[in-house]
């Protein structure tokens, strides 16, 4: 088995491609709340990346954290004004605020801790093993 870190690493990539994908194969609410959900787990499989160790719980709650903040950020004028000169910025700091984009992220907070919990007995990085 891989190290957390390369797994981690791996799930990031995967979850690009499959954000893609749906994007490429659905319109409207289907591809734009999967892409929110996706966006969080991106962010959960990120945190691993940096810090393998991260419990599942906190990375949950970070990743969560992190997404709500880049949501409420569009509540301003500084993302759109961003995004609208890069299309990296567009893709991370997206430019409208959407209140039901918030559960979808929660959602995608409680998918990737649950995909975390699930794999975490294959990457023993001696933390104990309730979260």
């Amino acid at each position: 088995m891989p190290p957390p870190r390369l797994a981690a690493a791996a799930a990031a990539v995967a979850t690009v491609a499959l954000g893609l994908g749906i994007r490429a194969a659905f319109e409207g609410p289907v591809a734009k709340y999967t892409g929110d959900l996706l966006y969080t787990v991106l962010v959960y499989a990120l945190i691993i990346v940096v810090a393998p160790r991260t419990r599942p719980v906190t990375a949950a709650a970070v990743a969560l954290g992190i997404s709500w903040l880049v949501e409420f950020a569009q509540l301003t004028p500084i993302p759109a004004e961003l995004s609208a000169r890069s299309t990296v910025a567009r893709l991370v700091l997206g430019s409208t605020f959407n209140a039901p984009d918030l559960f979808w992220y929660a959602v995608g907070a409680c998918l990737g801790w649950a995909l975390h919990r699930a794999a975490s007995p294959y990457f023993r990085t001696g933390r104990r093993s309730g979260d």
